[in-house]
């Protein structure tokens, strides 16, 4: 029973002493006047009883009700009633006050003095009205009744009832009533009124009323649901509002929804206006303000504002309120609108049902309730499963296991809950409602029977209400038990009473009367026999096991059965000492340990093999259980949220290995490295986990624990409070005790509290006591558990911790078998007081005391264990570590005796001739780099990476050889291996090796042959052989000078005794090269092929036979010969063909004459006839030294005219001739960019020369006559009359609406030139843009073109003026820099070999970064420019390409026009032809873009030449048959022009390489030894023996110009980039790529029978074209071996393909006649148009030895082969994969019919039986159903498009036109027509989906 009331107190106003205006609360009188003894008197209440101040009125108010809270220092809430109403002032309350009210009166008008809250009349002037307050205290928040009382009280005074004032205040000062019970009482005051209180049921629920509803009213739903996350996560909260009652309702429902947790912190619904400063304290808060203080509240940075009159919720930007976790906010948020609105689900139907009724407002406040109880039974839900009963006795200690409790529920992340978790409401939620045994009210019942319930409703809205109203009733029915209730009679004041002038003020009561009220009742309750109604206590049921929130949240592994089978199957393998079984599945092991179901499952493993607490295991058996364990505990986060480390705690201090007679390893030393042991928090939790099992132990009957080791085990406790350390990780299964009779920890602990009254007092002391040396005893076990897993087994590492400080580091830490512990960091960072300041001093093992003293603080006294033991266990420590030090110190010693573990041998890789190792094998593991397919990522296959084994350096490569480290793939090695020269980056890595996961240096090593090696060195490579290769690296990668180079090397060490070249040779060998050019030059010509048909190459024998001895012998020839009369080099003296005219020879000269382009001639007064001349000017490479000797200038023009040219560019290098169109006689240009003052004189005004011309004005002048000298060389500029101007033009023609200046003051514009230019510039062209991006028709260009045409660079030709006259234009084009071109291979490289494993395995990441890099677009860019210049030279006009120095873009550009322009480049001998000439003749500098030299280091790698090959690549894949060589030749050639193996690209000009010699030498010295020099040559041989740079679908049309698409989406990734071959590294050293043959299948060395010659072929492993030859090389291959087994000697391919081409032609040509026309069924027809060639042209890939259908050679409209040979190659493309795997019977019919089919040209139509395979993803016909062999097929592949078809001649009559339709392929058109409409568009509709599936 409790009073009702505690204290009666009226409160007056009272002057203030200070004599300020503001009054202040006095209290007049005070009953019981003493204190009661349990309740003293709460101070301050005067403040709280007029929160805005006590002022006095000038009217009077009506009266006013509010309740306020005050909380006393036993943190017990007082609820103050106070009813105030007003009196007139007495004159001293007024003398007091009146002098500063006026002031008052005129600052604030209307401020909180006047608190209008009804109509107020004012009194007689002059009057003031002082208010007075009757205040009621109590414990019990009963507000209605207070107000009912005190208004009685009230009533009594204005209406002068006969009542006596203290008689009612007595009986209201004795009432008791109960606290819970659900009883009703009817209470009188004795002045004839009756009031009934309805006790509630349970008081632990609180009371709401209706505030909650309210709350909800005037904030709505998202705003109390932050306000209500706000209030759990300790955030500050404060309302404002007008009114005080509904201040406190808001903040009486804001308490109600928190239920069942209880706010703890500052709570004060009505704060007074005095006390505002509260509102900056930095506790949390929920507070109460009158709304006319806001202003007062702006400056407060971090408290959330709910103003409930305005409905807004106002949360700063400093506050970051975690919202509750996904589902429950969207479930909890939905289900409210459901309660507030449910009119809501009704809205939108078309005929809603009859209103509904809307529940009261009390209702609906419980219903509201409802839903947040749910959600708390939601969120803890099995949070009994989580306490650890550390002591029954006296006093129950409970702890909670966070960790375990957020890793179960899934919600680790979820920042909500942790906050919640880690709150002081819910440290009191769990010391209030972890006890076991006490009285349960509805929350306990609902988070223990309705959990499955509540999952089940999940998705069922209507359930999920009917369960809240279930839950509602029962709330209603706890605050209102018997809803029937009698009405209140209590007599209340007449209206306007306050009004009326009251009779007198309230008078002065009596104290004694109601004292002796007081005594009388006190005393009868003291003689009455204490009625206290036994709560009824139980124990508390726990429900289920917790289970998580989200079933999704098990994350990536959702470990399946196999999973852990695996696991299983190989910890048995590794008891049974099944080694090598072990280690095959151990990485399978090690990837499923990622899992936590696989973790949980290796800890019960291992624990089944633990007997008494001890496991001996041998050196192996070690090694494996340590590296399982640290791959476990690898991951877990240092709360060991699931338990993984707790239950391997018992397991690292259980496995050992017997090092030497008396000293033993443990598994702990192995295991030290992880966060998760230097966290106190996990410490806390293990040891309040065991303690709770011996303390269960203890009091269960001895009968169930017969087994000791079932007390540990199995009694770890499958109820609730088990230790979750092994709650969810033991089985449940038999063996174990079964859960149902087994008594939880929580169930022993609640019956133990039961009886605990009933036992003796002796008996409870012995209880105590067993517990706490239960505790007692755990305590020391755990100090040293702690010292075994915080002491590091080499003690002398401990001056390494200063550098480890902090557990940030700690993170990033793996796991290593020898390792210093993180004790001392672990130290430094929670022990800061006694930190690490003084570094010598501070030691591990002082590290190490500290942590567990504090620990042992910590646990001890929140376990209640007593101060002597703690003493004991201070004291013990530092000897605890101290003796566990010694004993490491054995184990350390004896550790390093261990024999090293077997590794695997090295192997060393084959070398080339003349390759030298530098550096032996250093043993690394080659890791991942990012590229899927090495781990059998994308392609499936085997993870051949990580592989472990060694990385060699030699003179020429960084070659790594190993093994796969995964056992399963098995004894396949490895090889990746990139030139030294190929380098571009190197980068040292901190990398965990694959097998031990030991943190190890490495590094990482990026080429630009799209190689990376990714390495790990072992453990022991020591740093210094690390950094020794590293500089070794840097050495060989940059030598000090280009001589350093292997190239050049390499032929020095077999002439050892040679001397270098020395500085002063250089004269006379220039001298010598002059002197003999122009002669040797002519001679030269005469043995070129003057007629200019197509070009042949030299027969395969003469080419490249090492020349004679050299001889010298000048033979001088007089200028005077005629080129006619010069005799064939044949005939010439071999000496001369030796020196100069090898050079002149090589690149340019043989190409000039080729192309017509000159004579070699000074005087003018021959060959008028020829417009151009060879110029021997830069002979001496004086005018520029980066051009030939030798240049094809204009006829006109004098040498000496050339060297002013040459200064208008940059460089020097001015305009020259470089090929010449054979049908239109165009020329192509190059030049490098004009200087600044080029352009100026280039475009100076038209004006006289003055006589004091300078010479830049003279050399322009010479540049402007040599261009026209260019132009009129043109066959059709050069008219009769010699004018320079082209006659015929119109004025419109001339009309300047050009873009672009021409040369001179007369620019002409033409529409081509606009056009061209705003193609280029990305305008909008002026011809209608074509498809794919190919040019427009060639016509566009015929109306006004421009003799001359300079492609220049925008940014040089800026501020040009347009000039009418001239015949050149300028096209400005926007070109990328070098520097944009290094910046986009840097991202190609990435985006090709990424270098780490990305992140999301998607294809769309390497497209994406590939579109990052732009490499493509830049691609596109190219070759735009050169179709451009194509078409211009193509129309008749000459191109002059004139941009940057003219060695990068400029030779670009210009090769590749030449390549598209001149067939004769498309050959071999063509292409090699052009890259000595435009690319090592014309000066590209290889040896500055490949950075071949310590001084290029800077500048890095540039890929020019690298950029045209791929373009190449480009062209050769729209137009594969107009290429001699095959791609293979691409990439050989991208390869080995930065590998510096060959002298070729070796250097940047001519010059440089005469200068060293390289030139002459090539050619002259004798080849005594094997070592190719050039590539060329190494080519020539090599294409001997194999056709493997040779093209077999060359069949060119002679006069084609290749015109490709340019776009980026016609362009392919260069499979160069992307592909490689582990099993022999790349495969352009031929002889290093070649392995050994394998054995034929009659003499396998087994003896066996002969096995199939299937064999596995896997990606990025093996070289597919070598383990399946296309069919050509696979027949070749098959006549070789015949010819040998025949005795014969073999022939060469090439000459064995000739012959076949030859009677191919024959074959055909007869076929021709026949036929008619051929038959249109061959694979390959010459006339197709462009895309139909690059599209629709492969070799059939069958298996080996297929049916070879090509047509060799085209030089009739002929088919090239029989009709049946295709048809059978046809039948056999996609269906040869499946039909390996598949036997016939088993097809697979998606669908199949009778069609119609159209036979090829002039058969009839025939109706088929055919089949649509979906697998096979093809077209299959018969001629009947049952037919089983196929007569065809269509491969769904080719297919374009599936159209409506038109009847032809021949067809089926009687059917619909609609039921015709065209199936068209990549080859032809099939025609097809149905039965009938409806099958036909079935058919359409199958053939479609089909496709759109693939």
């Amino acid at each position: 029973m409790a009073r009702l009331a505690d204290y009666f107190v009226l409160v007056a106003f009272g002057p203030h002493p200070r004599g300020s205006g503001e009054g202040q609360g006095q209290i007049l009188q005070r009953f019981p006047e003493k204190d009661w003894e349990d309740n003293p008197f709460p101070q301050g209440i005067e403040l709280f009883c007029q929160p805005s101040g006590w002022q006095l009125c000038p009217e009077r108010n009506p009266p006013t009700f509010f309740v306020a809270v005050l909380t006393d220092i036993n943190s017990e809430r007082h609820y103050c009633a106070c009813l105030t109403f007003w009196e007139p002032a007495d004159p001293t309350q007024e003398a007091a006050c009146n002098e500063d009210l006026t002031d008052r009166e005129e600052e604030e008008e209307g401020g909180p003095l006047r608190q209008s809250q009804s109509p107020t009349v004012p009194g007689p002037p002059g009057q003031l009205f002082a208010p007075k307050t009757l205040v009621l205290v109590s414990r019990l928040d009963h507000a209605e009744v207070f107000r009912n009382s005190l208004g009685l009280i009230y009533t009594i005074h204005v209406e002068g009832l006969n009542v006596g004032l203290e008689n009612v205040i007595g009986n209201l000062l004795t009432c008791t009533i109960p606290l819970a019970g659900g009883s009703q009482r009817t209470i009188s005051l004795g002045a004839g009124d009756r009031q009934v209180i309805q006790i509630p049921l349970a008081d632990s629920l609180p009371i709401s009323r209706c505030s909650v509803a309210l709350l909800f009213r005037q904030l709505g739903i998202t705003n109390v649901l932050s306000l209500f996350c706000a209030a759990l996560t300790e955030h500050k909260v404060l309302f404002l509002s007008r009114s005080y009652q509904r201040l406190s309702d808001a903040c009486r429902g804001l308490l109600a929804l928190l239920f069942p947790l209880r706010y703890s912190f500052t709570y004060v619904p009505i704060l007074p206006a005095q006390l505002l400063e509260v509102l900056s304290t930095p506790t949390p808060f929920i507070i109460g303000v009158n709304a006319a203080f806001q202003a007062e509240t702006q400056e407060l940075l971090d408290v959330i504002i709910a103003d409930l009159d305005g409905g807004t919720v106002t949360i700063p930007e400093c506050v970051h309120i975690p919202p509750l976790p996904e589902p429950l906010q969207s479930q909890t948020h939905s289900l409210l609108s459901m309660v507030l609105d449910p009119e809501l689900e009704l809205a939108d139907l078309a005929f809603p049902p009859p209103s509904t009724s809307t529940s009261s407002l009390k209702m609906q406040d419980k219903e509201l309730r409802a839903v947040f109880l749910r959600l708390f039974a939601q969120l803890l839900q099995g949070y009994r499963w989580c306490l650890h009963m550390v002591r029954i006795h006296p006093e129950p200690v409970i702890r909670f296991h966070k960790a375990a409790f957020l890793g179960q529920r899934g919600l680790v992340e979820d920042d909500f809950l942790m906050k919640v978790l880690e709150g002081m409401a819910f440290a009191g939620f769990v010391s209030e409602r972890g006890v076991p045994y006490r009285p349960i009210d509805l929350f306990d019942e609902l988070v223990a029977h309705d959990v499955a319930r509540m999952r089940a409703d999940e998705n069922h809205p209507q359930r999920v209400l009917r369960h809240v109203k279930e839950l509602a009733e029962q709330l209603y029915k706890n605050e209102n038990p018997y809803p029937a209730v009698a009405m209140h009679k209590v007599q209340k004041p007449g209206e306007a009473s306050h009004l009326r002038r009251a009779p007198r003020p309230f008078p002065r009561l009596d104290e004694g009367t109601v004292q002796w009220i007081v005594d009388q009742a006190t005393a009868k309750l003291q003689g009455a026999p204490p009625a206290v109604k036994a709560e009824k206590k139980t124990t508390v049921p726990s429900g289920p096991p917790m289970t998580a929130i989200l079933e999704r949240s098990s994350g990536l592994h959702g470990n399946s059965a196999r999973r852990l089978e695996v696991v299983r199957n190989c910890i048995s393998y590794v008891f049974e000492g099944k080694m090598l079984e072990a280690k095959k599945l151990l990485p399978a092991v090690l990837r499923a340990l990622k899992g936590r179901a696989a973790r949980r499952c290796l800890a019960q493993e291992l624990h089944l093999h633990v007997q008494q607490n001890r496991a001996v295991l041998d050196h192996q058996q070690f090694d494996f259980v340590v590296r399982m364990m640290n791959c476990c505990l690898q991951d877990c986060t240092s709360l060991d949220e699931h338990g993984i480390a707790a239950a391997l705690l018992p397991l690292v201090t259980a496995f050992c290995r017997k090092l030497s007679p008396g000293v033993t390893q443990f598994a702990y030393s192995c295991v030290q490295e992880h966060v998760v042991w230097s966290t106190p928090q996990f410490w806390e939790a293990m040891f309040y986990g065991d303690v709770q099992t011996h303390i269960r132990a203890l009091y269960l009957e001895p009968a169930e624990d017969q087994d000791p080791s079932q007390v540990r085990r199995g009694s770890l406790g499958q109820g609730p409070g088990a230790s979750l350390a092994v709650a969810h990780l033991l089985p449940r299964q038999g063996g174990e005790v079964s859960a149902q009779n087994e008594s939880s920890a929580l169930d022993v602990a609640s019956e133990q509290r039961r009886l605990w009254p009933t036992l003796s007092r002796e008996k409870q002391q012995e209880l105590v006591q067993k517990e706490e040396s239960t505790v007692f005893s755990q305590a020391i076990h755990y100090a040293n558990r702690m010292s075994y897993l915080l002491l590091p087994l080499d003690s002398s590492k401990s001056r390494l911790l200063r550098d480890r400080a902090g557990l940030g580091d700690l993170e990033s830490a793996s796991n290593s078998l020898v390792t210093n512990s993180m004790a001392g960091s672990v130290a430094e960072s929670y022990d800061t007081e006694s930190g690490f300041e003084d570094a010598e001093s501070c030691d591990v093992a002082g590290a190490v005391v500290r942590f567990i003293n504090r620990f042992v603080d910590k646990v001890c006294t929140e376990s209640g264990v007593t101060s002597d033991h703690l003493k004991g266990l201070h004291v013990m420590v530092p000897d605890i570590v101290q003796m566990h030090i010694e004993t490491l110190e054995a184990v350390h010693r004896e550790s390093k005796r261990l024999p090293p573990i077997q590794k695997p041998k090295l192997l060393r890789p084959r070398l080339l001739p003349g390759e030298e190792c530098v550096l032996d094998g250093l043993r690394v593991y080659l890791l991942p780099d990012g590229r899927e397919e090495g781990t059998g990522g994308s392609g499936g296959g085997p993870a051949l990476l990580p592989a472990e084994g060694a990385v060699f350096l030699t003179t020429y490569r960084v070659i790594f050889t190993g093994m796969p480290t995964d056992p399963l793939v098995g004894e396949q090695v490895v090889v990746r291996s990139f030139p030294v020269a190929a380098l571009t980056k190197e980068k040292r890595i901190n990398v965990q090796t694959p097998v031990e996961q030991l943190l190890q240096d490495g590094l990482q090593l990026r080429s630009c042959t799209f190689q990376l090696l990714k390495m790990a060195f072992d453990e022991e490579v020591g740093s210094d052989s690390a950094e020794l290769f590293r500089k070794q690296l840097h050495k060989l990668r940059y030598p000090p000078d280009v001589r350093g180079t292997f190239a050049l090397t390499l032929g020095s060490m077999h002439t050892p005794g040679r001397p270098p070249r020395v500085a002063k040779d250089k004269g006379p060998s220039l001298r010598t090269l002059s002197r003999n050019l122009v002669k040797n030059a002519k001679k030269t010509i005469g043995r070129q092929y003057v007629t200019r048909k197509k070009y042949n190459p030299p027969s395969w024998e003469h080419r490249g036979q090492p020349p004679l001895e050299d001889q010298e012998d000048e033979i001088s020839v007089s200028e005077e010969l005629e080129p006619s009369t010069l005799t064939p080099s044949s005939a010439l003296k071999p000496s001369d063909r030796m020196t100069m005219s090898s050079l002149v020879e090589r690149a340019c000269c043989r190409d000039y004459q080729r192309l017509g382009l000159g004579t070699l001639s000074s005087s003018l007064s021959r060959a008028k006839s020829e417009p151009f001349r060879i110029s021997p000017v830069n002979r001496m490479y004086a005018i520029c030294r980066s051009y030939p000797g030798l240049l094809i200038v204009p006829q006109s023009i004098q040498d000496n005219a050339l060297q002013r040219v040459s200064r208008c560019y940059r460089q020097n290098r001015f305009p020259v001739v470089c090929w010449r169109s054979g049908r239109s006689k165009a020329v192509l240009l190059r030049s490098g960019g004009l200087h600044g003052k080029g352009v100026v004189g280039l475009f100076k005004a038209q004006n006289a020369p003055s006589p004091g011309q300078s010479q830049a004005d003279s050399s322009s002048l010479e540049q402007e006559k040599y261009l026209q000298a260019v132009v009129s060389s043109m066959p059709r500029y050069a008219d009769a009359s010699g004018r320079n101007t082209l006659s015929g033009f119109s004025s419109a023609h001339m009309s300047s609406h050009g873009k672009w200046g021409s040369v001179r003051a007369s620019g002409r514009s033409s529409g081509l030139s606009t056009d061209v230019g705003s193609r280029l510039a990305g305008r909008d062209m002026l011809a209608p843009p074509q498809a794919n991006g190919a040019l427009p028709d060639p016509g566009f260009l015929r109306p006004q073109r421009a003799a001359l045409y300079i492609i220049g660079d925008k940014a040089q030709l800026k501020g040009v003026r347009p000039d009418p006259l001239q015949q050149w234009e300028l096209v400005p084009i926007e070109v990328f820099e070098v520097r944009q071109v290094k910046a986009s291979f840097k991202k190609l490289l990435k985006a090709c070999v990424p270098g780490c494993v990305p992140a999301e395995l998607s294809p769309t990441s390497f497209l994406r970064s590939l579109e990052e890099s732009e490499w493509l677009v830049q691609i596109h860019k190219l070759l735009q420019v050169s179709v451009l210049v194509v078409e211009l030279l193509d129309s008749g006009s000459s191109v002059l390409v004139s941009l940057e120095d003219g060695w990068d873009i400029t030779t670009q550009v210009v090769s590749l026009v030449q390549l598209l322009s001149d067939p004769f480049y498309r050959t071999l001998e063509g292409f090699r032809l052009l890259v000595e000439k435009e690319w090592l003749s014309f000066g590209h500098r290889f040896s500055h873009r490949g950075a071949h030299t310590l001084a290029g280091q800077s500048s890095g790698f540039t890929p020019v030449f690298l950029q045209f090959l791929d373009c190449v690549y480009q062209i050769h894949l729209q137009f594969p048959m107009e290429f001699e060589f095959s791609p293979f030749y691409l990439k050989f050639l991208g390869y080995h022009h930065v590998s510096r193996r060959f002298r070729t690209f070796l250097l940047d000009s001519d010059y440089e390489r005469i200068e060293l010699g390289l030139l002459y030498e090539e050619k002259g010295e004798r080849k005594a030894q094997q070592v190719c020099r050039s590539v060329w040559e190494y080519v020539d041989r090599l294409s001997k023996r194999t056709p493997v740079f040779y093209n077999y679908m060359y069949a060119p049309e002679d006069t084609e110009v290749l015109r490709p698409y340019s776009n980026v989406s016609n362009l392919k990734v260069w499979d160069f980039y992307t592909e490689e071959t582990l099993a022999e590294g790349p495969p352009y050293d031929w002889e290093l790529a070649q392995g050994p043959p394998e054995p034929p299948e009659e003499d396998r060395p087994d003896g066996g029978a002969p096995q199939s010659r299937r064999r596995v072929v896997w990606p990025c492993y093996d070289s597919r074209p070598r383990a399946q030859p296309d069919a050509i090389s696979r027949l070749l291959e098959e006549l070789q071996k015949l010819e040998t087994e025949l005795g014969r000697p073999p022939e060469r391919w090439k000459d064995t393909w000739d012959r076949v081409k030859a009677s191919q032609r024959l074959e055909g040509r007869s076929h021709g006649r026949s036929d008619g026309r051929g038959t249109p069924s061959s694979l390959l027809v010459s006339s197709v148009p462009h895309h139909r060639r690059s599209l629709g042209v492969y070799l059939q890939e069958g298996p080996v030895g297929s049916t070879l259908s090509l047509s060799l050679d085209q030089s009739d409209q002929s088919s090239g082969s029989t009709a049946s040979s295709s048809r059978q190659a046809a039948c056999r493309s996609a269906s040869t994969l499946y039909s390996q795997f598949q036997t016939a019977e088993s097809e697979n019919r998606s669908y199949e019919g009778t069609l119609y089919k159209k036979g090829a040209f002039m058969k009839p139509w025939k109706a088929r039986w055919f089949v649509l395979d979906k697998t096979k993803h093809q077209l299959r016909y018969y001629d009947h159903r049952v037919d089983k062999e196929c007569k065809g097929v269509i491969d769904l592949a080719e297919v374009e498009a599936v159209v409506p078809g038109t009847p032809t001649m021949g067809a089926p009559k009687t059917v619909d036109e609609k039921a015709f339709f065209d199936v068209k392929t990549t080859r032809r058109v099939y025609n097809f027509c149905a039965q009938d409409v409806p099958s036909a568009q079935q058919w359409v509709d199958q053939i479609q989906g089909c496709l759109s599936d693939a």
